[in-house]
């Protein structure tokens, strides 16, 4: 059985230099824009950015004898060297990308491939090695770690291999819980297409809307659902990939020990081995039910404890996500409550899904209550779940304002938690100090596990020249911070470019010889994503 589904349209009407669907940009919040001079001092608007129309790209490095030759394996519509093409495949959604959209002369790739099915990919990535062309396999276009951005490295050209023609719903075994669906389905398409069985994979990051399957899993990404669902790489039981090389069709069977798991080494590997064209993954029956549930408490501190309790306790909410004083106070104001907002304390919200709900949400109440917490009803909760995935919107109206905002994230255990949230907001605020801007910095627990959880901070700064500059400096010491802090470079952006240079740091000189040893036996022209996780020899990753 196989459903198809189309999304073209979809991804090619995301907005090309900002986040998603342009007709749902929008202003900033008459409350937002009366506090940023208060938060930021006075900020000065930049200049219109250029329209699609005026942006310059360097002319395309593909031959017609390039682009006769891929026609030859996915068609020739298939293939597309247009300049709106390639600036539309120009990078992710990071927001060094956009503020680099914003100027009139841009780097793109060459072309865009789109292939049709897992045997038109490995022809491709075939062609493209014996042609010396680069390859970045481009799913939804949300990395914001540098993962898309068109680096050929070393060789001739470089193409974007857009996999929106390999979606739809391959096959549902509903007895053992498992469907299997094409890399380029996006989250709304997978939803839908398993939705007509009874069944959910639900896994919603906030880029749900346009990411896709296989970028889940080349990301190793975790949805806000976490704390029910799990992370996407615990939702993986099989992968179907094609590399420069050869194929592989990973996941025989559930809890096998023949050997290491070689699925593992695909999860999170962004492309730089081969490409995910299938993805199997375990499904759950759609929840009938659905409970809000928010709360209030004294501190961040004493939040992160009951986050805790719940999660070593077990059989909790499906959602529970703690945010700041300074984040719940932000939030509380977009909204227009100025007075609630400015009253100190941390918020929780928590949504329950499934079975056994009044007994979860009994038991997850005893232990907030038990570590300072006030239950404030199921509005704020239900607020959030409203708009979880039109944060980006909001980033996009600030830049449009001259304010900088960008998010970053990482993970450590519940004893060190505190710690490195205070020496990561100590780089933000020192680094940014530094280069004479003042910047709020906000943050939240979305994911916890019974020995630690993840902290997701979003900054607002007050540049005044060469944003771009002075944050590639500001991060540079974040990670520095991180690290020296013993968090984790990333818990769910994965690594791109951006994180490349401090991968060793984190996995040590042996972990990357070994990352690039299979580098080496599947993708030996070295023609898949250069640069991105492991830092390449001609020193492409973190300097662009």
């Amino acid at each position: 059985m196989e459903q198809q589904s189309g999304r073209d349209a979809e991804h090619e009407g995301m907005r090309w230099n900002g986040w998603g669907d342009p007709a749902k940009a929008k202003d900033l919040p008459l409350a937002v824009r009366g506090l940023l001079p208060l938060m930021l001092g006075r900020i000065r608007r930049p200049a219109a950015p250029p329209s699609l129309a005026d942006v310059v790209l360097a002319p395309s490095a593909f031959s017609a004898e390039d682009a006769g030759a891929f026609g030859a394996i996915v068609g020739r519509d298939a293939v597309d060297t247009s300049d709106p093409a390639r600036i539309r495949h120009a990078g992710g959604r990071s927001t060094p990308d956009l503020l680099r959209r914003r100027q009139p002369a841009q780097q793109g790739p060459d072309a865009i491939v789109r292939p049709g099915d897992h045997e038109q990919v490995r022809a491709c990535l075939a062609l493209a090695a014996e042609r010396d062309i680069a390859v970045i396999p481009f799913g939804g276009g949300t990395s914001v770690v540098g993962a898309l951005d068109p680096e050929r490295g070393a060789h001739r050209a470089v193409v974007s291999l857009d996999l929106c023609r390999l979606s739809g719903l391959r096959h549902v075994d509903a007895v053992s819980g498992e469907a299997v669906l094409g890399a380029g389905t996006t989250g709304p398409e997978a939803e839908r297409l398993l939705a007509a069985h009874g069944l959910e994979l639900g896994h919603y990051p906030q880029s749900f809307r346009y990411a896709t399957i296989g970028g889940f899993a080349a990301a190793r990404s975790s949805g806000q659902n976490s704390a029910g669902n799990g992370r996407f790489d615990t939702m993986v039981t099989g992968i179907r990939v094609a590399t420069p090389t050869g194929d592989l069709e990973l996941g025989r069977s559930p809890g096998s020990a023949a050997g290491p798991d070689l699925i593992r080494v695909f999860l999170g590997s962004e492309g730089i081995f081969g490409v995910i064209t299938e993805v199997r993954v375990r499904v759950h029956p759609l929840p009938t039910s659905r409970v809000f549930e928010s709360w209030s408490f004294p501190d961040f501190a004493r939040g992160a404890d009951a986050l805790r309790r719940v999660a070593q306790q077990g059989g909790g909410p499906t959602v529970i996500r703690l945010s700041d004083e300074a984040e719940t106070a932000v939030s509380l104001a977009q909204v227009g409550r100025i007075g609630k907002a400015l009253a100190k304390g941390a918020s929780v919200v928590t949504v329950y899904e499934g079975d056994r709900i009044a007994e979860r949400r009994e038991r997850t109440a005893e232990l907030l209550t038990a570590a300072g917490g006030t239950t404030t009803g199921a509005g704020d909760a239900q607020e959030w779940a409203s708009g979880r995935f039109d944060g980006p919107y909001l980033r996009d109206a600030l830049l449009d304002a001259g304010v900088f905002c960008e998010t970053l994230e990482t993970a450590t255990t519940w004893s060190n938690l505190l710690e490195l949230k205070r020496g990561v907001e100590d780089a933000l605020r020192d680094g940014f100090a530094d280069a004479g801007a003042r910047s709020t910095v906000m943050c939240h627990v979305s994911h916890i596990y019974p020995t630690g959880g993840s902290l997701y901070f979003t900054v607002l700064a007050g540049i005044r020249d060469d944003p771009l500059a002075v944050w590639q400096t500001v991060k540079a010491r974040v990670n520095d911070a991180i690290l020296a802090h013993g968090g984790t470079i990333s818990h769910h952006h994965a690594v791109g470019r951006d994180h490349a240079p401090w991968l060793a740091q984190e996995i040590g000189d042996t972990g990357v010889r070994i990352l690039r040893a299979i580098k080496r036996e599947l993708d030996p022209r070295g023609i898949m994503n250069p640069g991105a996780v492991i830092a390449d020899d001609t020193g492409t990753a973190g300097e662009r």
